[in-house]
């Protein structure tokens, strides 16, 4: 199987054996590497209901790392530790999707948290990056070799369909996890447990690589901290179900392990990925609208993930009588 349709069927069976939030390709750094995670997992910590009583959206990092509390009202630029204009985007941005609810006062914009943000709302994060065939292992030992190293998450596994031998163990790190999976049978062998990592301590973040030097940075447990966060909110907002369907007459929408929201070709017979094999170039494309799919509701079904919450603002309804 693609790689694409193999990591929708992993996602699938994940979101069936798992109470978590799923996520596909994420940035995995610290100070801005490269680095692409192919599935991240994100378990649900104590305040989880908390967090999932906001909003279904991703709350935007300078939103919660602001200086703006949930108490009294403050002036918008006051708050931030950037430019004006971004300011105002991160304003709007966190209004429109009520983590922020503003007020205007003598011409200025006054704005504050709707409520307070429950850091402990995730727990532990599991990466996993997917490679059916290990026939094929491209810059695969580099890959877990930096997510190892840095320790951003807190397990890293390898998920392939392949036999997995023992030369293929000695050339993965240590403390990768390896799972061979089957995406037909949705079955899972667990050929290696992964060893947990330190996200609480310092890590080490491969930047680049160069003809005889590797760029390299250090990363605190407070940058990770934040960056883990990051991680956690983008997965909330963005899902495994990150793709809209093509406009073709053979275009689908399929079940995987009880989930629904799968893009399916009818021309082709499998799974397809929209964002690379759909369009006027495929012999088998004939324009039609889209097939009408609910992802959402799916995830909303399957998941801790809430996709419409009732939202916090009317909790603070003469909040300033009291600070």
């Amino acid at each position: 199987m693609r790689e694409f349709g193999f990591e929708l069927h992993l996602c699938a069976f994940l979101e069936r054996e798992r109470d978590a939030v799923l996520a596909r390709q994420l940035g995995g750094g610290v100070h801005g590497s490269r680095r692409v995670l192919d599935v991240v997992c994100v378990e649900p910590g104590p305040a989880f209901d908390d967090r999932a009583a906001i909003t279904a959206e991703r709350i935007p990092a300078l939103a919660i790392e602001s200086d703006i509390g949930p108490g009294r009202a403050r002036y918008y630029r006051d708050g931030f530790d950037c430019r004006p204009d971004r300011a105002r985007h991160v304003v709007e941005w966190a209004t429109d999707i009520g983590f922020f609810e503003t007020e205007r006062r003598n011409g200025r914009d006054y704005v504050r948290q709707t409520c307070r943000y429950p850091d402990d709302w995730f727990g532990r994060i599991t990466a996993i990056e997917n490679k059916p065939d290990l026939g094929a292992p491209g810059d695969l030992e580099t890959q877990l070799r930096k997510d190892v190293r840095l320790g951003l998450v807190d397990e890293v596994v390898l998920a392939t369909e392949s036999h997995v031998t023992g030369a293929h163990l000695n050339r993965i790190p240590e403390a990768v996890g390896v799972w061979r999976f089957d995406p037909e049978t949705l079955s899972r062998e667990v050929v290696r447990e992964p060893t947990a990592l330190e996200p609480g301590e310092h890590g080490v973040e491969l930047l680049d690589e160069h003809a005889g030097w590797t760029e390299v940075r250090i990363a605190d447990p407070g940058q990770k901290a934040r960056a883990r966060r990051r991680l956690a909110e983008r997965a909330y907002g963005k899902g495994w179900r990150s793709y809209d369907f093509p406009g073709c007459a053979a275009a689908a929408e399929t079940t995987v392990a009880g989930g629904g929201g799968v893009p399916y070709c009818e021309w082709k017979g499998r799974v397809v990925d929209p964002g690379n094999e759909c369009g006027p170039d495929c012999p088998g494309y004939e324009a039609a609208d889209p097939p009408v799919v609910d992802g959402e509701a799916e995830r909303d079904r399957r998941t801790p993930w809430v996709a419409d919450p009732e939202g916090q603002a009317r909790r603070q309804s003469g909040l300033d009588r009291f600070t």
